[in-house]
């Protein structure tokens, strides 16, 4: 059996004590941020050190399917915030009542105020048409992308720097800004910025959204709808 070559292995053993704690805390404490950023830019270096942790990602077939773009252009910014502003509405009028206002009520200002944002992509073509792991389930680049971004995100958060998820927008519109082919993806606006204070718990919950469900709730042993035994 042919073996690896001792030198291209590392070791697999558990982290200090110190080092799973800051680990378990980066993803405990990590918050989608809306509102709270604050105006001083990110220093290039801090950038590329959280593109680094994307580009680190496990990707299926090792596709790597992703792009980042990063966009600091204010005009680009403003068109783009335009673009949610008109499908933020539209997302308001699917909403009833006082859910309805609830959800105008949430601040998601992350375009304007963030100051620089980065747009993840997917180009499902990036391996060719048959891919190793993604034969029986064509989304594996897609997932493979949302494994980047939370490689991002859990970096953002080790670093200070408060990161939002934009997702209500027309695909087409954000495209059309930046120039993206029509055979790629967008996966994720992430907006990005520094920030003074984070929510204990995620906002939605604090402002009475949706709270968390229980882990346990949502833990089936062996097969769907069985509860693991005491």
């Amino acid at each position: 059996m042919q073996t690896e070559p001792q030198d291209r292995l590392v070791r697999a053993d558990a982290f200090s004590s110190d080092e799973r704690a800051a680990v378990y805390r980066a993803i405990e404490t990590r918050r989608d941020v809306r509102d709270q950023f604050l105006p001083a830019p990110l220093p290039d270096a801090l950038i590329g050190r959280l593109l680094a942790a994307a580009h680190s990602a496990p990707s299926v077939g090792f596709m790597q399917p992703w792009n980042f773009i990063v966009v600091r252009d204010e005009d680009r910014r403003a068109r783009v915030f335009e673009a949610f502003q008109r499908a933020n509405e539209e997302a308001a009028l699917m909403f009833e009542g006082e859910v309805r206002d609830k959800y105008r009520s949430l601040k998601l200002e992350g375009i304007r105020k963030a100051p620089v944002s980065i747009c993840v992509t997917c180009d499902p073509t990036r391996a060719g048409k048959v891919v190793l792991g993604r034969t029986h389930n064509p989304r594996m680049d897609a997932f493979s992308t949302v494994c980047a971004v939370q490689n991002l995100w859990l970096a953002a958060r080790a670093e200070g720097v408060g990161v939002g998820w934009v997702s209500i927008f027309h695909e087409r519109d954000i495209k059309d800004v930046l120039d993206i082919p029509d055979h790629v993806d967008i996966i994720a606006w992430l907006c990005l910025g520094y920030v003074d204070t984070l929510h204990a718990e995620p906002e939605l919950a604090v402002k009475g959204w949706r709270q968390r469900l229980p882990l346990k709730d949502l833990v089936f042993s062996d097969c769907w709808g069985a509860r693991p035994v005491d």
